[in-house]
């Protein structure tokens, strides 16, 4: 599908982030996680959808391929566009990231686009938005942080490759030359949270629930640092652990978590299903965000969260 993202004429341009769905077989569960999809699109009306990973739980799935279609049929049938990362549950069993994307790109509203050769994973590719002019105006980078470790002697799961990281800065810095030196406002869609996910939490203010240890590779190869270096970045939305949902700003990039979507999923007592929706403004660096649950409530003032040695060092520089 070719269909332009567009800002709209108020200048916004609203996304809704989905994450975690686990999708089966059609059981009980999924049918609520597709209601809460359609109750949450209906509510916020967004101008992009956006999967996470984890789409399908394919070790259980008796058809993977049959899975994934019922799990993005919210989205398809709502004439919203959509786009779509992959996790580390999506291809474990009886098919491929690459079928996978395959059929994800036979649906009318899917607007992701096939990596270019050369470069690691399925699923690594670029979303202009422009204004009502048909300015570009903003970016949106969708990557594959892979499932589990290649190297054997790696433990845990995969992580951002070198080749995917010179990819996100080749595209950056063309569209800064294009502008005439400026760096175009972009945000970043994977799954795996990468290791400043714990580190923001350990060092800065966030906001928001953090129920599990990031369950990041124990690599870091970097792309945070390409990031904060080429300074286009306004923030990350990843998935993968399912009872966080934080955020916090780190070098200038606000790394967020999605809220897990889907009923088929581990979760947490009392701590409600749902998604994170994402506003963005035509030419401005900056972003709105906040989590809608399956009820419809809006979680705009999530609980905040101050480290000691943050909270100490921010009083002394109010008292000296």
């Amino acid at each position: 599908m070719n269909r332009r993202l567009q800002f709209r004429s108020d200048g916004t341009f609203t996304i809704v982030q989905f994450s975690d769905l686990h999708w089966q077989n059609g059981e009980p569960a999924d049918h609520k996680t597709r209601d809460l999809m359609k109750r949450i699109l209906e509510q916020e009306q967004p101008d992009l959808i956006v999967f996470t990973g984890d789409i399908i739980f394919s070790p259980k799935a008796a058809d993977p391929r049959k899975a994934i279609r019922q799990a993005v049929s919210a989205a398809e049938e709502s004439g919203i566009p959509w786009a779509a990362v992959f996790g580390n549950h999506d291809s474990e069993r009886m098919v491929s990231r690459e079928e996978l994307f395959g059929i994800l790109r036979e649906h009318e509203g899917c607007v992701a686009k096939p990596t270019e050769p050369g470069v690691s994973g399925v699923g690594n590719y670029v979303l202009p938005i422009a204004d009502a002019e048909g300015n570009h105006q903003a970016e949106l980078y969708f990557l594959d942080s892979g499932a589990v470790s290649r190297v054997p002697w790696i433990r845990g799961y995969d992580w951002i490759r070198r080749d995917q990281i010179a990819w996100y800065l080749e595209r950056s810095e063309k569209l800064q030359a294009d502008r005439g030196g400026e760096v175009m406002p972009s945000l970043v869609f994977f799954h795996i949270p990468l290791p400043e996910y714990n580190e923001v939490w350990k060092t800065r203010k966030c906001y928001g629930h953090r129920h599990e240890k990031p369950a990041s590779p124990r690599v870091n190869s970097g792309f945070f640092a390409a990031m904060a270096e080429r300074g286009d970045v306004l923030g990350t939305f990843c998935g993968h652990d399912h009872t966080n949902d934080y955020e916090g700003e780190l070098l200038g990039i606000r790394l967020c978590y999605g809220r897990a979507s889907g009923y088929q999923a581990y979760g947490r007592p009392f701590y409600s299903r749902g998604a994170r929706v994402i506003r963005l403004r035509a030419g401005k660096r900056e972003f709105e965000t906040w989590v809608t649950l399956r009820s419809g409530r809006r979680i705009e003032h999530p609980r905040v969260h101050q480290p000691w040695g943050y909270w100490l060092k921010e009083k002394l520089r109010k008292w000296f």
